[in-house]
């Protein structure tokens, strides 16, 4: 059961979804960019590269799977320094520290990494960020003073990992048990609006969509997917999802007017066609297979096509068939599993886990990459960024800004 907290909130965040301003184009504010698919607006990118791309700069920031969000010429990420987990601002064109704010203790696991898992959201003036240890921070962009802060207590075993999610005045993360599944805060004060269910928390960020003119919002959490009304936290579908270990991580995809999921762990993924039935949404399951495992590699779609670097291998599947185009594990002695990638103009631009960079038309034909060099040594599970012809990397020691055009 949801539980509405404020009668009065929900009318305003129902109000402020309404005239909530677009993001502007070429900035990336938050995790998968501006429209939450990976998918970036940037043109004039060179793909062919004989070797690697002009270096601008580099900046140690410590151990993190933080990504790199990038507006008004600064970029956001998250490192660890000091025995804290620290939110950096960096001069996007420089990489010069503009300020760091330590905001938790820093978070160890020796399994898969040590620090914050995710990704800083950055939206009118304020910057966002969920440490792994469940400290949810807001702070000024600009000059890192903190606003306010909530602790959430619901650690789940690899740490808090989604990224907070600004949907008109509410700002939506996951909570975990008693705090809530899903937990809608205002994003001025972190006071709470509505909490949604008890299910221990995902590692998945909360995914926005839009059908037949409605405002939804998915929960990818650790036995189940849920899709919520933003403005009241009511739940209007849900399905479970069981995978080993509880870990859905890989971001939702609504695409066509039908939701995908995906995780790894011998689960495999579906597609669902939503559709509108009253109050409610009804789904139809369209196909379902292991042909996509995604541990935490979301993927872009393309043209149809679902494209990703998963934990057998780098794939294009048909999106409405489930289909596999082609697939490819390894090229030349780069490893194509457990990558991450983005897309602009057609091309795929992949950061493999052992650092290579490949750039690539996105085609059902098959994958033959314009260019393959090697970027950052160590591992690298952290989605680039591209922003104003740049790309930005990094691994567990630096951040990277690379120029891309010529």
């Amino acid at each position: 059961m949801c539980n509405i907290r404020s009668v009065a909130g929900s009318v305003a965040a129902w109000m402020a979804l309404a005239l909530a301003p677009a993001v502007t184009a070429g900035e990336w504010p938050h995790w998968r960019g501006p429209d939450h698919d990976g998918v970036s607006s940037e043109t004039g990118l060179e793909s062919r590269w004989d070797g690697p791309p002009p270096t601008l700069w580099e900046q140690s920031i410590g151990s993190a799977f933080s990504g790199i969000s990038c507006v008004d010429g600064r970029a956001y990420t998250c490192g660890t320094q000091g025995g804290q987990q620290v939110l950096f601002c960096l001069d996007a064109d420089r990489g010069d520290v503009l300020w760091q704010r330590g905001f938790e203790q820093e978070y160890r696991e020796r399994q898969g990494g040590d620090g914050t898992r995710a990704t800083p959201t950055v939206e009118g003036g304020r910057v966002y960020i969920q440490g792994a240890r469940g400290r949810l921070v807001c702070l000024d962009a600009r000059s890192g003073q903190e606003l306010w802060s909530r602790q959430f207590h619901a650690v789940p075993q690899w740490g808090y990992s989604g990224s907070v999610l600004i949907e008109g005045n509410l700002a939506i993360v996951n909570g975990g048990d008693k705090d809530g599944a899903l937990v809608a805060v205002k994003k001025t004060t972190g006071d709470v609006v509505w909490k949604c269910g008890r299910a221990p928390a995902g590692y998945a960020t909360p995914y926005p969509f839009a059908l037949d003119g409605q405002r939804y919002v998915v929960g990818f959490l650790s036995d189940s997917a849920v899709i919520v009304d933003p403005t009241t936290g009511r739940q209007v579908w849900n399905t479970d999802w069981k995978t080993d270990w509880d870990v859905n991580a890989a971001t939702p995809i609504l695409h066509a007017g039908s939701l995908f999921l995906s995780s790894g762990y011998n689960t495999g993924s579906a597609l669902f066609k939503l559709s509108r039935e009253g109050e409610k949404l009804g789904a139809e399951q369209v196909w379902k297979g292991k042909v996509i495992a995604a541990k935490f590699q979301t993927p872009v779609v393309h043209d149809g096509h679902l494209y990703v670097s998963d934990q057998d291998a780098l794939k294009c599947v048909e999106f409405a068939t489930g289909r596999v185009r082609w697939s490819q594990r390894k090229l030349e002695g780069c490893s194509l599993q457990n990558g991450t990638i983005v897309l602009a103009e057609g091309r795929l631009f992949i950061l493999s886990e052992d650092g290579w960079l490949l750039i690539a038309p996105a085609s059902p034909d098959g994958f033959e990459p314009a260019s393959k060099v090697r970027i950052l040594s160590g591992r690298c599970w952290t989605v680039p960024t591209l922003y104003r012809g740049r790309l930005y990397a990094r691994n567990f020691e630096k951040i990277i800004c690379l120029k891309l055009t010529r």
